[in-house]
């Protein structure tokens, strides 16, 4: 099952104003940008996001694109490239 992130944000009872100061933009319009899909999300955001929702990279994204084994893969090599 695909996840939006703004399914994801309201699971966690957290707002767009939360999500945007946790990421650093100065209005919310920079995360509610993302999230409709007019600004594209860079990595560092990809996975700042994750984190912030407590969510794998390869389950808030790619969870229907990828087979089990290569989400694991995904995760640790995407990791290693932020860290």
């Amino acid at each position: 099952m695909e996840v939006t992130l703004r399914e994801a944000r309201k699971s966690k009872g957290l707002s767009m104003t939360y999500m945007s100061r946790k990421l650093g933009y100065k209005s919310v319009s920079g995360y509610a940008n993302i999230e409709y899909g007019i600004t594209k999300l860079s990595l560092k955001n990809a996975v700042k996001i994750a984190k912030i929702l407590d969510m794998s990279l390869s389950e808030l994204f790619f969870d229907d694109k990828l087979h089990n084994s290569s989400k694991k893969r995904l995760n640790k090599e995407v990791l290693s490239c932020v860290n």
